[in-house]
């Protein structure tokens, strides 16, 4: 099989010795030249879900960062822990059982195993492999494309789905109130919530030769209302902020959660997508696992009519949520 058709797991355990030129970054992107070294690092925010002021906090945070990470957040560890586990078992399958799970976009089979072999505008391919499938709501979800091994996998997934859509409605409050509206705003216009999509994803990041010059995914804003992230120990995650990229710090236990561009043409502005892009590391192996949390594909998504004024006119236009994934994917004009 030649190399072209290697996943990036199997790239990383033969003998490499230097980065194929395909996955070097061009030098504006390299991680060696572009991350933050000039002293100290801004501290992005870690709010307690269980303060009185969370909610306060969860809005600024939304506004000047547009990625925040949150503890004493009500999922159990042992629900993510065992996630995890779930998670790194898939990936320690041999190649013939993943592959069995292998997505086929050409056919319409966007759900499933994969490495992201299709490459950039510059021609360049990022360093990560993935596993990707729809966890709610119920009548979206094919079981089909789940993994059958590990053992556990599917409850393991569903318990995890279940907690990440209860923080979700706390969040969507949170962010609508911080926003002047009634509490239930944001969760009514992206489609209530028995419509919203959580989409489940499995990063793999292995060793790289040079991750210097590689990145495990390229700088983007995530198309969701709102990513809530669950990150191995290994550094990796990085945004960008007034002109320079800053690693985010590892915090044992909490979840980070990605402000989506749907939230920010909702807010009409006032909550920021964060720009982000993922680092990798030369002896471990870094993992994620994203839940994106989407507006039904035919809702029209647009900024609330109630932060719409002359003095503030929409900066957005509004469409349906499918039309926006379309241009955006295919880079069309917005």
């Amino acid at each position: 099989m030649g190399e072209a058709h290697l996943s990036v797991q199997e790239l990383a355990a033969s003998p490499l010795g230097a980065l194929p030129p395909e996955f070097v970054r061009s030098e504006h992107e390299q991680p060696a030249a572009t991350t933050f070294r000039g002293g100290a690092v801004p501290d992005l925010p870690v709010l307690d879900m269980s303060e009185p002021r969370c909610g306060a906090c969860v809005a600024e945070a939304a506004r000047e960062w547009g990625l925040f990470q949150v503890v004493n957040h009500g999922v159990p560890s042992s629900a993510v822990a065992e996630l995890q586990r779930v998670g790194r078992a898939f990936f320690d399958l041999p190649r013939e059982e993943k592959e069995r799970y292998a997505m086929d976009p050409a056919s319409g089979k966007l759900e499933g195993y994969g490495t992201k072999l299709q490459r950039d505008l510059e021609g360049k391919k990022t360093w990560n492999d993935f596993f990707f499938h729809v966890a709610a709501p119920p009548e979206q979800v094919n079981h089909g494309v789940w993994p059958r091994s590990p053992a556990g996998y599917r409850e393991a997934s569903e318990a995890y789905c279940r907690h990440v859509q209860r923080l979700t409605r706390e969040l969507y409050g949170h962010l609508s109130l911080g926003l002047g509206l009634e509490e239930g705003a944001m969760a009514e216009a992206f489609g209530g919530g028995g419509r919203l999509l959580f989409l489940a994803k499995i990063n793999l990041y292995p060793p790289c030769p040079q991750p210097e010059l590689a990145l495990g995914l390229a700088p983007h804003t995530d198309m969701s209302t709102l990513t809530v992230l669950v990150p191995n120990e290994v550094q990796g995650l990085q945004i960008f902020k007034d002109g320079h990229w800053y690693d985010v710090k590892y915090v044992p236990g909490a979840l980070i959660i990605h402000i989506g561009d749907q939230m920010e043409i909702f807010s009409n502005g006032a909550y920021k997508a964060v720009l982000h892009r993922t680092t990798v590391n030369k002896e471990k192996t870094r993992m994620s696992w994203p839940v994106f949390v989407e507006p039904p594909a035919d809702l029209v998504v647009g900024p609330h009519p109630q932060l719409v004024t002359d003095e503030n006119p929409a900066k957005y236009k509004a469409k349906k949520y499918k039309d926006y994934q379309h241009c955006k994917i295919n880079k069309l004009p917005m």
